[in-house]
């Protein structure tokens, strides 16, 4: 690993040194607080300790080229008191400085510093005070406005402009707005002279200026109530939003300039606006930046050297650490913000995790760990944080095992201020400490989102509730904290899909304006979708597949709506051509979902419309029997493939489950016997084959899931997925087949096609879970006769030692 040079990795520590060595007097705390006090940011404090380290005699004879931060340091000493550091001097009459200038790298003072040119006015040569119309300068005498430009005031001139676009605007409200918009005597004539020379920038072509005062003058008068004034859209995005910066004569808004500025990164190659360069002139994107080894900083909670997330009063945090707790300080007693030991789990103020000190046991000046300032304890002599511990007790390093680790950050996330694990957390806390691996838990706790929410309710921030979580974004991995907090019970269960649904519908609804249009949706999505689904389920949870079957209807009925009102009409009021016209209108979309809206609108009398229905033809794939016995032969005796994708691929190949229902079988679907495995898909049972069978008992032994944290052991779904407590998707468990090479869609018609030609329609139904009339359907498009059905099974020689698994499947 490439060494960090000092410069960069201690930029404060560096500078600090190099000043001490000349004013031992100021003291080392003093000269930390004015090099912190002059070089605020990091990229600052590298600057100069970059620029003393190359030149360290610039302490001392106060010379330039340098940068400017260094004659502010200079100047800031001297007012602390230091005797042996030079003042900033005048690089042409050796001056010393109190306040300086710069040309360049090099520092002038008030009299050498500033540029002296011809008065465009008077020929006078002196200090260039501003600049004419032209750009041509001036002398403080001549000042902008004399001579043959006039002396007339800027503000009266802004205010002839503005009252002739906007006439109802007082004089009083744009003289107080130009006097905002432009602070200084000079800015104020440029303002003036831009919308005297165009006026049409006040009214929707201020992105053309080139004077950004137009901007803020236009916002201002805005604000005073203009009506005639026109804020500036983007020229790029059409937005009407700030406009950041100009770019080739126009100001675009700050994410068209990121835009148009995007290059790869040097590092990762992401196309993006560059956040800085290196040393050779490459870009580097943020997300390169922040995490570059030599920017991580040591933060002031947890004591490691990790990436900023914020910057508190008390110093820099991890994205992993919430802002510090006032709490007790275990060494110094004082009541301070305070981080949590990992070594010893007691709170510590960051200005004693940067205290050293002799050890009071064993004798050595080093930093302090542990106890007081009367009786310091250095890291060794630590007694360990956990004595039950076995690792502990023998580690150098006391509390730094994964399971102890794991311990200390559950104390510091789930302790409130008082100092005791809210008790809501408790059922948590249990189920974290548990976990096997640990390293899992602590890894979970390191994000950023799971340990701000959890520190929030532990401070009494935030309740612990379904509603309080609504609030935060909706991220997966917010998603997967509420389903930790319900496998765990320490929040109860709800339907998630059906929470999920009814946040769409309210934002749906409340982004239609037309009242009528509200009131039509709210019935057909809240008293027909949402109200049949419930009595539907019946208190089972709502599945993915009925959500997006909802959400596709709304957005269907939505879009109808919408196309209506494009051309002024509604649902009463359109005529059965018009519908035709939608139907047959390529550029429209969700024709086939918004069937079911307009059939309940013809049910419930609000439309004389008719639909037409879609009736199934059959199946419209290719029916590959021979690919599927193939590729159930395959996952039988391939033991190269997990047994749950085997077992997932054969329950589509050779039972007709779509993922949807295969994804959530639970352990109570399969009977283990003496004589017999058997499976329960619809309402009767069906006896598997030896070779599936074996195979569903390997995925019944080592049935555990993905998720760890918080998560039942057995699962009680057969296909347990990634989140506690909840199966795996159908859209993942669909990606998994894919993998395999089974499509899985094909595979269940071709499956149904075939079952469909040997069963008749109501044996088929109770074996497959599939409706009476699904079967029927498919018995008809496969030319099935269940009356020859006797007369095959009479004709099998079920005697042959080597029956292959078609015959047995047939047999079901």
């Amino acid at each position: 690993m490439t060494e960090i040079p000092q410069a960069i990795s201690d930029p404060v520590g560096v500078t600090v040194n190099l000043i001490v060595d000349i004013e031992a007097r100021l003291g080392r705390d003093l000269v930390e607080k004015t090099v912190v006090g002059v070089a605020g940011g990091r990229a600052k404090r590298r600057k100069l300790a970059q620029a003393l380290l190359e030149r360290p005699a610039v302490l001392t004879d106060g010379r330039s080229p340098a940068p400017r931060v260094v004659g502010d340091l200079l100047i800031a000493l001297i007012k602390a008191g230091a005797t042996a550091t030079s003042p900033p001097i005048c690089a042409e009459c050796g001056k010393a400085l109190r306040t300086l200038q710069r040309l360049g790298e090099d520092w002038y003072c008030g009299v050498c510093g500033p540029i002296r040119l011809p008065c465009a006015n008077c020929g006078d040569i002196a200090r260039v005070h501003s600049r004419d119309r032209n750009g041509q300068p001036r002398c403080s005498t001549c000042g902008p406005g004399t001579g043959l430009d006039g002396g007339r005031d800027p503000v009266e001139i802004v205010i002839e402009v503005v009252t002739t676009l906007d006439p109802a605007l007082p004089a009083e409200a744009i003289a107080t707005a130009v006097n905002t918009a432009a602070t200084q005597a000079g800015k104020r004539h440029q303002l003036a002279w831009a919308v005297q020379d165009r006026p049409g920038l006040l009214t929707g072509a201020g992105a053309e200026s080139s004077v950004p005062s137009v901007l803020r003058l236009i916002d201002k008068l805005c604000e005073a109530g203009a009506t005639r004034i026109v804020r500036p859209a983007c020229p790029h995005c059409s937005r009407v939003i700030k406009l950041h910066r100009p770019i080739g004569g126009q100001w675009l808004c700050r994410s068209c300039v990121a835009k148009s500025r995007a290059q790869p990164c040097s590092g990762c190659g992401r196309v993006c606006e560059a956040a800085v360069r290196d040393d050779l002139g490459r870009p580097i994107c943020p997300t390169c930046l922040v995490s570059d080894p030599a920017n991580l900083e040591v933060c002031v909670n947890c004591g490691r050297r990790r990436m900023v997330g914020t910057r508190s009063p008390q110093g820099p945090l991890c994205p992993g650490c919430p802002p510090l707790p006032t709490a007790t300080c275990s060494i110094c007693r004082q009541p301070r913000p305070c981080g949590t030991s990992r070594l010893t789990g007691l709170p510590w103020c960051p200005p004693c995790q940067k205290l050293s000190a002799r050890c009071s046991r064993c004798d050595q000046l080093k930093p302090i760990r542990s106890g007081t300032l009367d009786q310091p304890l250095c890291q060794d002599c630590t007694a360990p944080a956990f004595p039950d511990c076995r690792i502990c007790e023998t580690s150098p390093r006391p509390g730094q095992c994964v399971k102890c680790r794991l311990e200390l950050r559950i104390r510091e996330l789930m302790t409130g201020p008082d100092g005791v694990t809210h008790p809501a957390l408790l059922p948590l806390r249990d189920a974290l400490a548990a976990t096997d691996p640990p390293g899992t838990a602590l890894r979970w706790l390191a994000k950023e989102p799971v340990a701000a929410t959890l520190a929030d309710i532990a401070a009494g921030h935030r309740q612990l509730t379904h509603a309080d979580l609504d609030e935060l974004p909706q991220r997966g991995i917010l998603n997967h904290l509420r389903s930790v907090l319900v496998a765990t019970e320490t929040l109860p269960a709800r339907d998630e899909q059906m929470a999920r649904l009814e946040r769409f519908l309210d934002k749906v609804l409340a982004t239609r304006t037309d009242a009528d249009q509200r009131q039509l949706l709210h019935r057909y999505t809240v008293w027909h979708l949402l109200r049949r689904l419930r009595r539907r389920n019946n208190g089972r949870a709502t599945t993915n597949e009925q959500y997006t079957v909802v959400v596709q209807r709304v957005r269907s009925a939505v879009a109808l709506l919408d196309w209506l009102a494009s051309r002024d009409l509604t649902l009463t009021s359109c005529g059965q051509a018009d519908l035709d016209q939608w139907l047959s209108d390529d550029t429209a979309s969700h024709h086939y979902h918004a069937g079911h809206f307009v059939r309940w609108a013809a049910r419930q009398r609000l439309t004389t419309l008719s639909f037409p229905a879609v009736q199934w033809q059959g199946p419209t794939r290719p029916m590959d029997d021979q690919g599927r016995w193939e590729a159930a032969r395959r996952l039988l005796h391939d033991d190269t493939i997990g047994p749950r994708d085997r077992l997932a691929g054969l329950l589509v190949l050779l039972y007709a489950q779509p993922t949807a229902r295969v994804s959530r079988l639970t352990t109570d679907h399969v009977t283990l016997a003496d004589t017999a495995t058997t499976i329960r898909l619809g309402t009767t049972p069906i006896t598997l084959p030896e070779p599936v069978a074996d195979l569903t008992r390997q995925v019944l032994k080592g049935k555990r899931g993905h998720a760890t944290t918080g998560a039942a052991n057995p699962s009680p779904w057969l296909f347990p997925g990634g989140q506690p407590g909840r199966p795996i998707s159908a859209t993942h468990l669909g990606k998994r087949l894919k993998d395999l090479g089974i499509q899985p869609g094909q595979a269940r018609s071709t499956a149904l096609f075939q079952l469909a030609t040997e069963l008749p329609a109501a044996l088929l139904a109770r074996m497959l879970g599939i409706h009476i009339d699904v079967a029927v359907a498919w018995q008809r498009a496969s030319s099935g006769d269940w009356m020859t059905y006797a007369a095959d099974i009479s004709r099998r020689d079920y005697r042959e030692p080597n029956r292959p698994l078609e015959s047995h499947h047939a047999d079901l």
